[in-house]
Order: structure tokens, then C-alpha cells, then sequence
């Protein structure tokens, strides 16, 4: 099986999939992204667990049944899932025997005998790092993963399970996907950066719109009354998040782009990461995204929204 593995420069979000778009919908908006170069897709076998009476695994049997509807997609994608998340009692960690299990039932989900890349969802202290990685060496040499990463660990975690796939001759994590967007930059930039550069990581990033923050819908906390997303937004209203969207809305006109498009491009021109994560629930955010694709923002404006968001101004 080829080793490398080569992302789309955006990374279509499956979380959306089975919770705010039903399956015709996301069979269509998944032949609309492929037909357009968009051929990764990022989702996890917990997706969507926080909704009333879900029990994880609802995104990938969306994309499992697109899949069977033409079994020829397969060879066309790049599929990201994960493991390690809270399903239910004894569904949960990252030992040699629950990463068994969850990869047979990722893998019966989304109809298919192999994944590109298996995430560590979530990092698991009750487990060595060298018996997650023997597990995920078994089912590398099976050929039923391809490629393995980490997601929400600490700095620390990673650099020590980077070190032991080093000493112990196990699967190295190849892909790191931390939170990241222009107006949350701090944490991967002096916690992960010199580490995923160092060691050669690729890094996807989620939250890249900051929970659509970054595009630009929502001016005043008050929009946000009775909204479920008043939540993750609330702490961007803030002089340093408002700043943001005013230098935003000064390129806007200039570049003829959604503020949502200037913020995925500068994402993309970021030198360590390889690809922002971006869900879709309309044909309409996916044309935005290869609006994004195709924007070249020029150094001065680049370094323009570095200024304004350079977290020492975080006040």
C-alpha cells in the first residue's frame, strides 16, 4: 500500500454529517466537494455524540453508505477518522484491544478495508503510548491503516510519544491536528509548531472559522441569544476578536472574498500547516471554499492580519 499520503488543501469537516445535514443532503454535498478537488475527509467514530439520542458513528455511516452508492469514490478520498473518544461504558481509551474493536467498527461503517489515516482522538493516560502504537503497528502491517496522527494532545504527550515510536522502532504519528484559526493562534504556535516542523508532522487544523466566528455573521454577542453556539463563540467577542474581523473587513472589498475565505487563505499560508478543516452544509460553502483555494492574499495583507492577531495584543 502507497505510503504517502497527499491532503486536499481543504479538508472537508464530517461532523456535520448525520446531525445538521441528513444523508441525501450529504451524499450530494460529498459528490459536489470530490468533483471539485476537495478529496479528504475528516471525521471520527464519536461524531455526533453531544446530539440527544446519538450514540457516535452517525457521520461515518454517512459517509460509509455515499461510499457504497459508488464503491469507485473510494480510490478518489482520503478518509481521516479517529478513536479514543467517550462512545458508552468501556468504549473509550486507546489500548491495544479497544483500538482493535473501534477499527473494525470505523472500517463497517464507512464500507471500506482500510483508513488513510486513524487519529488518536483524544490521549489516554491509562494506556502506554508503546501499546497504542503496537496496536496501530499490527493494523498498519494488516493493511487496514495507512497512515497514524494525534489530535488534542499536550505538547508534552506528543514530543514523548514521538520519542518512543524513535526508541522502540513503532509507528511515528505522521499527522497532528490541533485548533487553530486566526484568531486562536497562540497555543499551536509556541506549544506545537517547533515540534510539528521538527519532526517533519503534517498538521490539519480544526476550528479554523473559529466556530464561524471568522465569518464575519455575528457582530454583537446579543445575535447570539438561545443560540447552542453562543457557547464556543462567547470568548471571541472581545477587542482582539473584533479587530480581527475590522482588518478582515478592510480586505474584503479589496480581494472581492468572504471574510470566511480571506481567514481559510491565510490558514493555507501558513508555512507549517498543510490544511485547514472546514465543514459544509450547502453546495454554497463549498464553492466559498474553493473561493479560498484560489485566494492569494499579498505579504503586506498577510502581515497585516499576523499584526492584529498576534496574541500579545489578546487584551
Amino acid at each position: 500500500m502507497k505510503k504517502d499520503i497527499s491532503f486536499s488543501k481543504i479538508i472537508l469537516g464530517g461532523n456535520v454529517f448525520g446531525w445538521t445535514v441528513n444523508q441525501e443532503d450529504s451524499c450530494s454535498l460529498l459528490d459536489y466537494a470530490l468533483e471539485r478537488g476537495i478529496n479528504t475527509i475528516d471525521t471520527a467514530d464519536m461524531y455526533s455524540t453531544w446530539v440527544t439520542g446519538h450514540v457516535g458513528g452517525e457521520s461515518e455511516t454517512v459517509i460509509g453508505e455515499w461510499l457504497k452508492r459508488t464503491p469507485s469514490n473510494r480510490e478518489k478520498v482520503i478518509l481521516i477518522t479517529k478513536v479514543g473518544a467517550p462512545l458508552a461504558e468501556g468504549k473509550q481509551g486507546l489500548s491495544k484491544k479497544y483500538i482493535k474493536q473501534a477499527v473494525e467498527a470505523s472500517l463497517q461503517r464507512l464500507n471500506t478495508d482500510y483508513l488513510d489515516v486513524y487519529l488518536s482522538h483524544y490521549p489516554d493516560e491509562n494506556t502506554p503510548i508503546a501499546e497504542t502504537l503496537s496496536a496501530y503497528a499490527e493494523l498498519i502491517q494488516a493493511g487496514k491503516i495507512r497512515q497514524i496522527g494525534a489530535s488534542n494532545y499536550s505538547a508534552k504527550q506528543l514530543q514523548e510519544a514521538l520519542e518512543v515510536s524513535h526508541r522502540q522502532n513503532l509507528p511515528k504519528y505522521e499527522i497532528f491536528q490541533p485548533g487553530y484559526s486566526l484568531v486562536e493562534r497562540e497555543q499551536y504556535e509556541t506549544e506545537y509548531r517547533d515540534i510539528c516542523v521538527e519532526n517533519q508532522l503534517k498538521v490539519i487544523t480544526y476550528f479554523s472559522l473559529a466556530a464561524g466566528f471568522l465569518s464575519g455573521k455575528y457582530r454583537d454577542i446579543s445575535q447570539l441569544e438561545g443560540s447552542a453556539r453562543k457557547r464556543q463563540l462567547a470568548r471571541y467577542f472581545n477587542p482582539h476578536g473584533l479587530n480581527i474581523l475590522k482588518t478582515m473587513d478592510q480586505l474584503q472589498t479589496q480581494y472581492q472574498a468572504e471574510l470566511s475565505e480571506i481567514a481559510l487563505a491565510w490558514a493555507m499560508a501558513q508555512p507549517s500547516i498543510t490544511a485547514p478543516i472546514a465543514s459544509a452544509t450547502s453546495s454554497i460553502q463549498i464553492d466559498s471554499f474553493i473561493k479560498a483555494l484560489n485566494l492569494k492574499l499579498d505579504e503586506a495583507d498577510l502581515q497585516r492580519l499576523n499584526e492584529v492577531s498576534q496574541y500579545s495584543n489578546n487584551t
